[in-house]
């Protein structure tokens, strides 16, 4: 297969979601995000932004619908194999940012090259490039406590793309910090994910998060919608 002839990175086609008692979350939900291309999907708070970003990632099952990486219909695969889909090919910036207090920054970030059995030597010296990439160095060896929460949004964001995945996924990656951190944590996250080349999608209610995407879509109960269309 062709450069020209490559599956999208990720697929939607018409994909649905069920809350408990069986209402709608939202429905026909249909997008195609190419490597290279940085998607922003807003709305509302409960309106499923963060449970489209499960699903796409293979820990929430959709109600109907397909949700294919690389062209591989996460259903059709095994729980195992849905796993080492997330551990290569995704990397996750979650809002509450889940860094483990147990370990140094350098530790935290280096958990994807380790559970992906990558050289010790080699996990560290990428943990540590990436760190000064997203403004942290020197700061290897501090432990979670001794940061603000936009230098923990920075370990996140250089954790979720230290093993190079080629599709990031961002779920209100500046939800908990103030409009003048949020944008320099936007920035930083901008410009890791152009350089990496990957696939990216933020989900947000902000549209300062918004801006920097090539294509911004707003999620309805009906499905994706363009912000004036």
């Amino acid at each position: 297969m062709t450069l020209s002839q490559a599956p999208p990175l990720l697929t939607l086609s018409d994909l649905s979601m069920a809350v408990p008692g069986g209402r709608r979350l939202f429905e026909n939900i249909d997008l195609t995000v190419g490597a290279g291309e940085f998607v922003a999907i807003m709305g509302e708070s409960g309106v499923g932004k963060s449970t489209l970003l499960n699903v796409i990632a293979g820990l929430d099952q959709p109600a109907s619908g397909a949700v294919l990486v690389d062209g591989r219909s996460l259903a059709a695969l095994t729980d195992d194999a849905r796993t080492l889909v997330r551990r290569d090919r995704i990397g996750f910036v979650f809002q509450a940012f889940h860094i483990l207090p147990h370990l140094t920054l350098a530790q935290n970030v280096a958990l994807p090259l380790v559970l992906q059995n990558a050289p010790t030597g080699e996990a560290v010296s990428r943990a540590s490039a990436i760190l000064d990439a997203v403004g942290l160095t020197g700061r290897d060896n501090d432990f979670p406590r001794q940061l603000s929460g936009g230098e923990l949004q920075r370990v996140a964001i250089a954790r979720a793309l230290v093993h190079r995945p080629a599709l990031i996924l961002a779920d209100e990656p500046t939800g908990n910090l103030d409009p003048e951190t949020a944008e320099r944590i936007m920035a930083v996250f901008t410009a890791q994910v152009r350089q990496s080349g990957a696939a990216a999608l933020l989900v947000t209610h902000s549209e300062v998060a918004a801006a920097s995407a090539d294509r911004i879509l707003r999620l309805t109960a009906n499905g994706l919608v363009a912000p004036h269309g």
